[in-house]
């Protein structure tokens, strides 16, 4: 079965339609000589002459009006196809698959959706939360979401967001009983309740005040994975928790808990979304990195 290229196939029609080599070139953009390569490919390839051509004009022949009859409708196809790619690109649509660990999928992507799932309605968002890290290539997501240091090299990233900060909190009574920590090594004697990642580490709670970094483990007794367990154990007066302020600012703002050691709790930069650097990203992405861009510029953070 003889085989052909679509371009030679498509400069075949041009030459049919202008009935010049040198105006079929010119609305291709390449040389007439390029053209006429072309044609002499396609011929060769299906074995019949196609344009009868001389120094003064150019014909097409019986063979040559029969492909042109049949392959006309059919480039109508592949153009008008080739458009519809081309609008879908203008107007992003398609899914949009987000890996990210739970705090960032609460805390930040979450108050994102409304806004730019109206702004872009043929954009589908598929949000996967996921602590542990992840090869978002090879799992098929388009882009993942994580902290600025443990983001790959390799990786573009864009800030999703303002600063952050967690803080230290407790139930009014347990600080009435127990007293509050005025060093973040106090807490060492003093009832924690630690937060375990279902791989099973358990983070140690970082305190920082003018550059000094301090880390500990707390004792406690509460081990848990499950965030609303740990702050609803902090209520009861159980124990000091740590945790982003915004999961104990609404507590905080009713009395239910107070927050120690304030100025050990400096703010940190927020969650990035990240994605390979491939020059052709996805539409979805590509709307929602510039919508994000354009909320930090309007915002200012």
């Amino acid at each position: 079965m003889p085989t052909a290229s679509l371009d030679d196939l498509d400069a075949f029609a041009a030459i049919a339609r202008h009935g010049s080599f040198r105006r079929a070139a010119t609305e291709r953009g390449v040389s007439a000589s390029t053209l006429s390569q072309n044609l002499r490919d396609l011929e060769t390839r299906l074995g019949v002459r196609l344009i009868n051509r001389t120094t003064r004009s150019v014909a097409l022949t019986e063979a040559g009006a029969a492909l042109l009859a049949r392959l006309q409708p059919a480039l109508g196809e592949i153009s008008a196809a080739l458009g519809e790619a081309r609008s879908a690109q203008a107007e992003p649509a398609g899914t949009l698959r987000i890996n990210a660990p739970e705090p960032a999928a609460e805390l930040v992507l979450a108050p994102l959706l409304p806004e730019f799932l109206a702004a872009y309605p043929r954009v589908t968002l598929e949000i996967i939360t996921e602590t542990s890290f992840v090869d978002i290539v090879a799992k098929g997501f388009d882009a993942g979401v994580r902290w600025g240091e443990h983001l790959a090299q390799d990786m573009v990233a864009v800030s999703l967001g303002p600063p952050q900060r967690y803080v230290c909190a407790a139930a009014p009574e347990l600080v009435d009983r127990l007293g509050a920590p005025e060093h973040p090594r106090d807490l060492l004697e003093k009832p924690g309740l630690r937060f375990r990642f279902p791989s099973g580490a358990e983070p140690p709670w970082e305190f920082e005040r003018q550059g000094e970094v301090l880390r500990i483990s707390p004792t406690g007794p509460l081990v848990t994975s499950n965030r609303e367990v740990m702050i609803r154990a902090a209520l009861s007066g159980l124990g000091f928790v740590v945790s982003f302020d915004a999961y104990l600012e609404p507590y905080v703002a009713t009395g239910q808990l107070v927050t120690v050691l304030g100025d050990w709790c400096e703010p940190f930069p927020g969650p990035f979304l990240y994605y390979p650097s491939a020059r052709q990203a996805p539409s979805a992405l590509r709307a929602f990195v510039d919508f994000v861009q354009a909320r930090r510029r309007r915002q200012g953070w």
